[in-house]
């Protein structure tokens, strides 16, 4: 006999017990019978047919629990209902506070029971919301984060891109005339946007040469990121002390677990262009925006990274005569315009900022794409390494093909900024069409 519970009976257990179908008579039934009684205290109730694809035809016997089925030929299967027995693994007996028997328990079995199937139908439907495609391993992706974040020397001299592009989208804030008691910052890294915060006269302005930091537009910043090690990297560092901030690393990337309407501004830098879920991540955080507030972020996209793309394409081409995925796709302005529109975002502002670094070799802008954690983290990416051929045949063509006068190679990288409002009823809102007083083309000609 063996404990387990069937799928369809959610608060049922069962005892069972498998006996040869040649062994069944009516000494051995009302054996069993004394049994029920004695370990059970349950009488017979009745018999009913058993209607299943498996046991069609089949007679059973209910004895407050117990089905008796049999057939012509096989085994006869002996299940009691027991609610007070305890749930067993791979129908192995773990613990019961029913107290078989000492010849009843050395009969104890393991055996595979015959499934019944239920006159119950199940139907599978849809999760809400569009399947999402999983363009990169996120597991993988956290794994180059953690690895880059063990090396903080060289991880600190690869920064400097990403502390660029922070303050780049920082600058952003001086145009609104506003204060922000409560900050979000969505994949933090190591907290670039922290650092350009508390960069001194941060306006760009020539006639203001001293200006106060941004920190003071900022009450409360919260860092979030999914890479402890790479959040709590630099958190020794003076910055730490310019500005209120609270570091909270994430369990899921993709999901922010956040209260709706709890945050007066959104910033993220260098992060989304890993994002799977891109439009249900947007979505998200429009929710935790409370009315009229703006989300600012900057992600890499468009053509970044085109000249080491083509290269080793004409590299594999040449030596293997395939491709390989070894560089991320990454979304188009106007794809960013389209998905701001859709997570529900309004007055909406898109621009491009190309960055060009120049490298003295391809190995050298290899190391350090590694070193910032941006390695390819493609799900169906080749898992061995680039051949060593293929890489000296790369840095040929690299060379020929985009290299500088003075022996280096340039690196284009397309950082895409992208500004949005949470709707509310006091935005300005566009007059209705054709209520205008004056014709564009009279005002043009009359210029």
């Amino acid at each position: 006999m063996v404990l387990m519970k069937f799928p369809w009976q959610s608060d049922s257990y069962f005892l069972m017990k498998m006996v040869p179908v040649h062994r069944i008579d009516e000494e051995a039934e009302e054996r069993d019978k004394d049994m029920l009684r004695r370990l059970m205290n349950v009488d017979v109730t009745g018999h009913f047919p058993i209607f299943t694809q498996r046991w069609q035809g089949a007679k059973a016997i209910l004895i407050s629990g117990l089905f008796r089925i049999s057939r012509d030929s096989g085994s006869l299967l002996l299940s009691i209902q027991a609610p007070r027995c305890c749930i067993c693994s791979e129908f192995e007996i773990k613990s019961a506070p029913i107290e078989f028997p000492t010849p009843m328990r050395t009969k104890l079995l393991r055996f595979s029971a015959p499934r019944l199937i239920s006159q119950t139908r199940c139907y599978a439907t849809q999760a809400s919301g569009g399947p999402v495609f999983e363009v990169f391993n996120s597991q993988h992706k956290l794994m180059q984060k953690e690895r880059a974040a063990l090396d903080g020397e060289n991880s600190r001299d690869s920064d400097a891109l990403k502390d660029e592009v922070a303050v780049r989208l920082c600058e952003r804030l001086l145009d609104i005339k506003r204060h922000f008691p409560k900050v979000l910052d969505y994949g933090a890294n190591s907290c670039n946007i922290a650092r350009a915060l508390t960069r001194p006269n941060p306006d760009p302005d020539p006639a203001k040469p001293e200006s106060p930091p941004l920190t003071t537009k900022i009450s409360e910043l919260i860092a979030a990121e999914s890479s402890s090690s790479l959040l709590y990297r630099d958190e020794h560092l003076d910055f730490n002390n310019e500005i209120a901030m609270t570091r909270e690393v994430l369990a899921v990337d993709e999901t922010l677990p956040y209260l709706p309407e709890s945050f007066d501004l959104v910033l993220s830098s260098m992060s989304l262009h890993w994002v799977n879920n891109l439009p249900g991540v947007l979505a998200q955080i429009n929710n935790v925006l409370k009315p009229d507030c703006p989300f600012m972020g900057a992600m890499i996209g468009g053509d970044s990274l085109f000249e080491l793309r083509t290269s080793m394409q004409l590299a594999e081409q040449e030596r293997r005569g395939g491709m390989a995925l070894h560089i991320s796709p990454l979304a188009d302005v106007r794809d960013v315009g389209g998905l701001m529109q859709r997570a529900g975002f309004k007055m909406l502002t898109v621009d491009v900022d190309d960055i060009i670094v120049d490298y003295p070799d391809t190995f050298t802008l290899m190391q350090d794409l590694q070193a910032m954690g941006e390695s390819n983290a493609i799900a169906g990416r080749e898992v061995s390494a680039i051949k060593r051929d293929v890489l000296l045949a790369t840095e040929g063509i690299y060379r020929e093909l985009h290299g500088n006068e003075d022996g280096s190679i340039p690196a284009t990288f397309r950082i895409i900024y992208m500004i949005g409002w949470r709707d509310s009823p006091n935005q300005p809102q566009p007059k209705p069409r054709g209520s205008a007083e004056f014709n564009l083309k009279d005002v043009l000609e009359q210029k």
